[in-house]
């Protein structure tokens, strides 16, 4: 089993106990994410650390006011480590709007370029701005490997599928509530398919009292095998062979 989007940084407990819980439950790769300059490099940290873990450097849009050239090149300095794998979490955010949306745009800009440059995958965070998070990527991004981190948008998943991204699902599928969302799980092509916790957010609904942590993204597998009618080992074989060829971790 992976876990295709955690942020180690921000749980609680200790990142040695997080990699050692998730090993123990069969995690045995797992990309931690940086949403700023601080937590992309302890997301390098602990990907140096744990082989287990790798990274993704990014600026996530509620980060992005002010974002200049020197932002830019400090996650190109740090995108060169041989542990970063992925760009991101990018994207759009106009439900909190921790930036102005033309400060968001123009990070988002800079990251999808910057993944075009490293030849990494890209790892979009969209939130109330679906429409002009995909018109961005389609405007600037249509032939680079995309990853729809938290996948919430099951209106537009026929678009998502057709342009080839990779479509990640965290413990908010398994919610009573997300009756669409379920449905959309059902219909991703086994090769498009990620599972994800967003620890230490979105934790899955039978353990939903408790902070998430990576070992949990085995209660949202198993609630996306059941639901599309697989066993859990042939689920996590196919995440993880999805993984490796997105990320190219091996």
């Amino acid at each position: 089993m992976i876990d295709s989007h955690t942020h180690l940084d921000m749980c609680e407990p200790p990142d040695a106990e997080l990699v050692g819980a998730a090993d123990a439950a069969g995690v045995r790769r797992m990309l931690t994410v940086g949403i700023d300059g601080a937590s992309c490099r302890a997301a390098l940290a602990a990907a140096e650390a744990f082989p287990q873990v790798y990274a993704a450097i990014g600026r996530h849009p509620n980060a992005a006011r002010g974002f200049d050239e020197a932002d830019l090149a400090d996650l190109r300095a740090l995108a060169a480590h041989e542990r970063c794998v992925a760009i991101g979490e990018t994207g759009l955010d106009f439900y909190r709007e921790g930036a102005p949306r033309a400060d968001q745009k123009r990070a988002f800009a800079a990251q999808i370029e910057l993944a075009r440059e490293t030849g990494k995958p890209l790892v979009i965070h969209t939130r109330a701005a679906e429409h002009e998070t995909l018109d961005q990527l389609a405007a600037e991004a249509s032939e680079l490997s995309v990853v729809m981190h938290c996948f919430s948008m099951p209106g537009e998943l026929g678009e998502c599928l057709d342009r080839g991204y990779a479509i990640s699902f965290a413990g908010n599928v398994t919610y009573r509530n997300a009756g669409d969302l379920a449905e959309a799980a059902r219909h991703v092509p086994d090769e498009q398919l990620l599972v994800e916790t967003d620890a230490p957010y979105l934790t899955p609904q039978v353990v939903r009292k408790e902070p998430n942590q990576p070992a949990y993204v085995l209660h949202t597998a198993a609630f996306l095998a059941e639901l599309r009618g697989v066993e859990l080992d042939q689920l996590g074989e196919t995440v993880e062979r999805n993984a490796a060829r997105v990320f190219g971790w091996g």
